[in-house]
């Protein structure tokens, strides 16, 4: 079976989800990704469906937003007619994003979605928070053999060891699950990025966070606490508006996620108390005992003539309480190192 993308543990994987925020421009949308790889991003996600595909056209109480999002009033057809990226798009922005060095991959909303895409090559399929319940569709993406990262936002346990157990009995182990808060946008108090870590070990898969929150804390805070996937919005400029535009990051910002998660990945390192050459090297300003004053043979040694100071040259401090009270076997100028050959 081709490996088309491999999910590592090494190396944080950064996606900019193009979302909606191409405002219905394909040169806007081009740009985005353009943009998308000046930023640093290591991919670049689309979403597949149309207003049909994902919902239908009716205008009533149980199509209508009103739960207190950024989208109230709106109907979901509506809502979708205006957000989704339309399908003749799909392979232009693909091989685009293949010119620029980037992964480009979708999150499919039905079967149909699924087709369309695999007739382009995609190397991932995304789950999105809403349809993790959808097991028919895991069913199917799974089946492709292709790596799936789902996000976790609405999902309880049963509904992530249900969508586990789909991917796995389709043959797909190649899995991932991001924390995920389904708000937009997010408040950082409901973050609660410590699920990275638990999802990791309970369910012993590649974690990561698809973040909905402002700014750029969430993404850095979920890296240390080992995520190795981070989806942010990403937007050319928020100027242009749109349904997503108020919680993505614009190129500036993006970059600077960018620089801060791979500072972040770089300070975490490695349980290692083997010491590098350069902290050999410090360890000389570390304390060590050394004559402190002029000397005789034959004088006793006292807090005031033998001291623990800076540098590390002479002997350890821990033989100070042993020392005292002994007699110098030569005389001594301060400054003088200390070593077993001067006391009696």
């Amino acid at each position: 079976m081709k490996e088309y993308f491999k999910l590592s543990k090494k190396k944080v994987f950064i996606i900019a989800e193009l979302s909606a925020n191409h405002n219905g421009s394909l040169e806007t949308a081009i740009e985005t990704i353009r943009a998308a790889r000046r930023s640093g991003a290591d991919a670049i996600k689309i979403q597949t469906y149309t207003a049909d595909t994902i919902t239908l056209d009716v205008k009533t109480e149980d199509f209508l937003l009103k739960q207190g999002t950024i989208w109230d009033g709106k109907y979901l057809h509506d809502l979708y007619k205006d957000a989704y990226t339309p399908w003749e798009w799909h392979k232009k922005l693909f091989e685009v994003a293949k010119e620029e060095g980037l992964i480009c991959f979708s999150s499919p909303f039905d079967p149909s979605a699924v087709d369309l895409l695999e007739g382009l090559d995609n190397p991932i399929y995304k789950i999105a928070s809403f349809e993790i319940t959808d097991i028919p569709l895991i069913k199917y993406v799974a089946s492709k053999g292709k790596p799936i990262i789902i996000s976790t936002g609405i999902a309880t346990t049963e509904d992530i060891e249900l969508a586990l157990k789909t991917c796995k009995e389709a043959g797909n182990n190649q899995i991932a699950l991001l924390k995920c808060t389904s708000s937009y946008p997010a408040p950082i108090a409901e973050a609660n990025l410590v699920m990275i870590r638990d999802l990791a070990e309970r369910y012993e898969v590649v974690t990561g966070l698809s973040d909905h929150t402002l700014g750029i804390t969430a993404p850095v805070v979920a890296v240390t606490l080992g995520a190795k996937i981070i989806e942010k919005h990403f937007i050319l400029d928020k100027t242009i508006g749109g349904p997503d535009a108020s919680f993505s990051l614009d190129e500036k910002e993006f970059t600077q996620m960018v620089k801060a998660v791979r500072e972040a990945e770089l300070a975490i390192g490695q349980v290692d108390y083997n010491l590098t050459d350069k902290q050999k090297q410090a360890k000389n300003f570390s304390r060590s005992l050394y004559i402190a004053k002029d000397v005789k043979k034959g004088d006793l040694v006292t807090h005031e003539n033998l001291r623990s100071v800076r540098p590390g040259h002479g002997m350890h401090p821990k033989h100070l309480p042993l020392l005292l009270g002994k007699r110098y076997t030569k005389d001594c100028i301060a400054g003088t190192r200390a070593n077993d050959q001067l006391f009696d």
